[in-house]
């Protein structure tokens, strides 16, 4: 079985692109031809996911917007994450979950992302410690992406807390880069929101590591700092996540039409900018 880092690399290479479509539908926002369906939330992914499927390096479905309405929507997560599989098995599959327990816990988180929704990847906080993620990292064949340095406002509350002198992000970044990464499937989340801090997790992570980057688009990430701070030397190794302002960007029944222009969008955005 390719690992998510080998199927992320060859998604990229295809499609050459380093976009990832997040997948967050929310009922209200949906046109009405598609909220009257029977599964609306499966519905509108996969008309999304047709329209994308070749201009992107992933999709990222995020778990609140499916928990929310309970076991039906849980129901259209996992067939969404099937629909990918079998349609467009090239292109990996984050879940944005955000998961972190003690290790037993984790297990059953593990079991849930990897097993039954057949996901490549998840994201995970690190406030646990390494230990109680071994249940994910050694998932050798999947992506575990740790948080960092994230896009809220509220961020600087805790993780610019000085550890040793060092910023705690950077703290995570170095145990992340050089504690964790044993099986060679770790990732972090860095916002675009915070250009300078992408840079110094760069440094600290070096060209190898692949950072998710949400923030960009309804967030107010400066994209052009964020290409300049966190690419590697050879103009890859981000992932630009961006949701709202692609799956909303039409509210009428050409919704997935627009979304494959706005997609098509920031593709060439960051390949303008990466040049």
């Amino acid at each position: 079985m390719a690992s998510f880092k080998s199927k992320l690399g060859l998604s990229v290479a295809k499609n050459n692109s380093l976009v990832c479509v997040g997948l967050d539908p929310v009922l209200s926002k949906l046109p009405a031809s598609v909220a009257s369906q029977a599964e609306p939330l499966l519905f509108f992914n996969r008309a999304i996911i047709d329209a994308t499927a070749d201009l992107v390096c992933a999709f990222k479905p995020n778990c609140a917007f499916y928990e929310s309405i309970g076991a039906r929507g849980i129901e259209q997560l996992q067939k969404t994450c099937d629909y990918i599989l079998k349609n467009y098995p090239n292109v990996p599959v984050i879940l944005d979950g955000k998961r972190a327990d003690i290790g037993t816990t984790n297990e059953h988180y593990a079991r849930f992302v990897f097993d039954y929704l057949k996901a490549d990847a998840i994201t995970v906080h690190p406030y646990f410690g390494g230990e109680a993620l071994k249940p994910f990292l050694s998932r050798q064949d999947k992506g575990i992406i740790i948080l960092c340095r994230t896009s809220n406002p509220g961020a600087t509350e805790f993780q610019d807390l000085k550890v040793g002198g060092e910023e705690l992000y950077k703290v995570v970044a170095r145990n992340v880069a050089e504690r964790w990464n044993s099986n060679n499937n770790c990732l972090l989340v860095v916002a675009a929101t915070y250009p300078r801090e992408l840079a110094s997790v760069r440094a600290i992570v070096g060209d190898e590591m692949v950072i998710l980057v949400p923030g960009v688009g309804a967030q107010g990430g400066d994209l052009r700092k964020t290409l300049e701070a966190g690419l590697n030397s050879k103009k890859e190794g981000l992932i630009i996540s961006s949701s709202r302002e692609i799956i909303f960007a039409s509210t009428g029944d050409d919704f997935a039409k627009v979304a494959r222009q706005k997609t098509i969008e920031l593709r060439d955005k960051i390949k303008g900018g990466s040049e």
